[in-house]
């Protein structure tokens, strides 16, 4: 491994200025990235009627953009570690979804829609995998954490939970679900040409090293550590979490607590809240405490946002208050996604890591479990994904505990640190 290391070491970091600079535009990309996403989520309640859709075919258009998302995010982040050429490949998808949302725009029926977000899906995979490699090399390791959280949290849940319910959802109501998305595509194409302005492709001697190394041979290598492992599965169980809240949440508070579609809005904007302040302070105190006590903890203060949405009938702020602590589960996304995989192997396999934690969370979560979920909501009714919500997070705490720590601050104080996972 010595001889790695020294092939792995990347070029002389950049200055501070360029570091904040970079991390900002990168967020706020993923945040556009995640408006266009979440739109149709939003925007289900005038949709669904609208297109004629049964709750198992809402199901189904999450399924879809999550399949052809982890196809991408794998060879596209395989080949950004094998090219090196990440801002290119990063520029060209952001071009390609913005031009996915117009498409949505255009959907007529339920086989139009599903087309789109296949679509959308293949064009978004590739964009958080890519962007947290680019993170990782440019920031120092002591500061990786909370770097890594801002990049991927900050942007897209303060654009894509937050602005996009309340923004989406009153300009369908005053001009169409069709125009909604038409305004989600522009933003898009602002933070293409700020990408290709401002951000330098990242130089590091890794490159030469893998590009006749197989995919196959990559993922075997990946896989030897076991908190790789346990990211996948959790990959699996959270983001099955996430989907299935942005699916059904809405529908299930409108149908079944009768809450009107402005103050569903704004509950449903109060996690973009939670996930933005989360993006500071859940990766911040990881690097602080360790990656593995937060991992436990936080996995675990996901049930209260089912269980308040299911039985607690006070004020609307308190209810608000329960969703924003548990909503704190998707602070965790970073470490599990970027973090936790990039200190766990090898510097010329990051991006390829971390495609498959999300590859993997997005099969076997995001497209089975939005699809069982709604199955499971046309036969025992729309509380049944919320008790789906509650079993993975709790099942995501325990595997949490299996987890080897690879935060620096911590590994620092052993007498002699393995490379972890």
């Amino acid at each position: 491994m010595a001889a790695d290391s020294m092939l792995e070491t990347p070029a002389a970091a950049p200055g501070a200025r360029y570091q904040a600079l970079l991390v900002g535009l990168l967020s706020i990309n993923f945040g556009i990235l995640f408006f266009d996403r979440n739109a149709l989520s939003f925007l289900m309640p005038f949709v669904k009627p609208d297109l004629g859709l049964s709750n198992t075919q809402v199901g189904l258009t999450s399924s879809s953009l999550s399949l052809s998302w982890a196809i991408a995010a794998l060879f596209v982040g395989a080949a950004a570690d094998r090219g090196g050429r990440r801002k290119a490949y990063l520029l060209g998808a952001t071009l390609a979804f913005s031009l996915c949302s117009f498409l949505t725009g255009l959907a007529t029926s339920f086989l139009m829609l599903l087309g789109t977000r296949l679509l959308m899906g293949f064009a978004e995979g590739g964009v958080n995998p890519i962007s947290q490699s680019i993170t990782a090399l440019a920031v120092p390791p002591e500061r990786r954490g909370l770097a890594m959280g801002v990049m991927q949290n900050f942007g897209s849940n303060l654009l894509g939970s937050f602005v996009a319910p309340v923004l989406l959802v009153g300009f369908a109501t005053a001009w169409g679900w069709q125009r909604a998305f038409f305004l989600a595509g522009i933003p898009g194409l602002v933070s293409a040409w700020l990408l290709w302005r401002f951000v330098r492709e990242p130089r590091a001697a890794v490159q030469v090293a893998v590009i006749n190394e197989p995919l196959a041979s990559r993922l075997e290598q990946i896989l030897r550590h076991r908190n790789m492992v346990l990211c996948a599965l959790i990959s699996i169980l959270l983001v099955s979490y996430l989907v299935i809240c942005w699916s059904f949440a809405p529908l299930f508070l409108t149908q079944v607590r009768g809450f009107a579609p402005r103050s569903m809005s704004w509950l449903m904007g109060t996690l973009g809240i939670s996930a933005t302040v989360g993006s500071f302070v859940v990766s911040g105190i990881s690097d602080r405490i360790g990656r593995r006590p937060v991992m436990i903890f936080t996995a675990y203060l996901g049930v209260i946002l089912p269980l308040g949405a299911l039985y607690f009938g006070g004020s609307t702020w308190i209810l608000a208050a329960i969703f924003f602590f548990g909503w704190a589960l998707t602070g965790l996304f970073p470490l599990f996604m970027g973090t936790i995989p990039s200190e766990s192997v090898a510097a010329r396999h990051m991006t390829t890591a971390m495609a498959l934690v999300m590859g993997t969370g997005e099969v076997f979560g995001g497209v089975l479990s939005p699809t069982l979920a709604g199955w499971a909501a046309d036969r025992a009714g729309l509380a049944a994904p919320l008790w789906i919500m509650f079993g993975l997070c709790v099942t995501a705490g325990t595997l949490a505990l299996g987890l080897s720590e690879t935060a620096p601050v911590r590994l620092m104080h052993r007498p002699s640190a393995e490379h972890p996972g």
